[in-house]
């Protein structure tokens, strides 16, 4: 070893830390319990600017990849299933016959759910959603401070002052060794460290929703049932699976279907918006949203119209379940990459969608924060070098951001046939390991 070479403070650290976490989503509290659980006991904050204690069911499915079950598995003390497994892949056409189908084995999940089984595991939040692990006597401290709104960071000697308000509008400051931006695509952390690095439109929503499998003719229930089934047209793109349903259960005939619709809204930015996506993202308190309407804020009159579109333009199974969501609610593709996970020499880092705001189709957001959490553990754990660290999470976020832009624009944009969106989903599904291997040997 290079004895002039630095060394890593948080490489095998021996010492007890004060850890801020910024974001109290599924990216930060990933990060919350994988830190927990090494011995020194670390001292960890979560800093959550959403006011309410817990946050609101996003309503969204999610595809469980393998670094997600793989985090689940190493941490996760619930003793509960996570997933719905879906045995088959099929796309559909017009008439909504199977012209496509191929045997592969997935799980999906929901978002209410692995949030409630993550505040079980990092802070003890007792829900309905599964039973509560009982403490651990050498963990590490968490405290889940919600209302609190970063607004700056700096360096002051040996630590990272975080400057921040309360939703009192009282302001404040807290010291920390180690601070992590884990606060989603449009993280103050990031936009206070690099302002010119902004989300960009992608020219395209996803409007999504639920059903319950039960409130489904047999036709469409057959369609998705234990299958991730597809449809493409051209502007158009569709998917859906089934998740768990309320309160995270798995029987059958409670479960939900999730759908994911993608279709062109052509817009200069979100910042100035066509009048019809302006439309779409104005809710039914006349408010307008940039980004994202929350499930049940969805205009009718608006969705009226998305619901004509979907008995016109899709296979019957999916106008269905489009037609048949009580609360639907709208997404805005977006782009955004650092070019950096690290600042303040290392002792300011972004990981997940603070990092890489990955496009909806590469199913692998909620994986990049379960794999950055981890392997942010086993670098403090001394397991993993600063150097590897550094090459991995950068090559994933670099790697899956630019494949779910590849996919986004070919697919909404060209008109391909059925086996180039084949191709790109099968594209999507191969592990980290070989998607992120071509790239990091380009990283510092």
């Amino acid at each position: 070893m290079d004895p002039e070479a630095p060394t890593d403070p948080f490489e095998g650290v021996k010492k007890q830390l004060d850890i801020v976490i910024v974001g109290g989503s599924l990216g930060g509290l990933c990060t919350a319990l994988a830190l927990k659980s090494l011995p020194q006991r670390h001292r960890i904050t979560i800093l959550e600017r959403n006011p309410t204690t817990l946050l609101h069911n996003q309503g969204a499915g999610i595809v469980a990849g393998g670094d997600t079950l793989n985090f689940f598995k190493r941490y996760d003390r619930c003793d509960r299933p996570l997933a719905v497994s879906s045995q088959r892949r099929q796309y559909l056409n017009r008439d909504g016959d199977i012209v496509h189908k191929e045997d592969m084995v997935q799980n999906m999940t929901s978002w209410d759910l692995v949030y409630y089984m993550l505040r079980a595991n990092v802070d003890y939040v007792e829900s309905s959603y599964c039973n509560v692990p009982a403490p651990l006597s050498d963990e590490g401290e968490v405290r889940h401070l919600h209302g609190h709104k970063v607004t700056g960071v700096e360096k002051r000697g040996t630590k990272i002052v975080v400057h921040h308000t309360t939703k009192d509008n009282d302001e404040g400051t807290m010291e920390a060794d180690l601070v992590v931006g884990a606060d989603g695509p449009s993280s103050t952390i990031r936009t206070l460290l690099q302002p010119d690095v902004q989300r960009t439109y992608a020219g395209y929503v996803a409007l999504r929703g639920t059903v319950r499998e039960d409130e489904v003719t047999p036709k469409a229930l057959e369609a998705f049932k234990n299958r991730f089934t597809f449809f493409h047209t051209r502007g158009i793109q569709i998917l859906a699976y089934l998740i768990p349903g309320e309160n995270g259960t798995l029987e059958p005939g409670q479960r939900l279907i999730n759908f994911v619709y993608y279709t062109n809204f052509p817009s200069k930015s979100l910042d100035e918006p066509s009048d019809e996506l302006a439309k779409l993202m104005t809710d039914i308190e006349g408010v307008r949203h940039r980004i994202t309407i929350p499930p049940g804020k969805t205009d009718p009159e608006a969705w009226e119209k998305q619901r004509e579109i979907a008995k016109e333009k899709l296979p019957p199974q999916f106008a269905e379940i489009v037609r048949a969501t009580k609360k639907p609610f709208v997404q805005a593709v977006t782009d955004v990459i650092s070019s950096t996970n690290e600042f303040f020499d290392g002792q300011v880092i972004l990981l997940g969608d603070a990092l890489a705001g990955f496009r909806p189709h590469t199913v692998a957001s909620t994986s990049q924060a379960a794999f950055d959490a981890m392997i942010l553990a086993d670098r403090l754990r001394g397991d993993v070098t600063k150097k590897e660290w550094k090459k991995q999470t950068m090559a994933y976020a670099r790697t899956i951001q630019k494949r779910g832009v590849d996919m986004g624009n070919r697919s909404q944009h060209q008109d391909l046939p059925l086996k180039e969106h084949i191709h790109d989903r099968n594209l999507a599904s191969k592990p980290r390991e070989q998607e992120s291997s071509s790239s990091s040997s380009s990283i510092d």
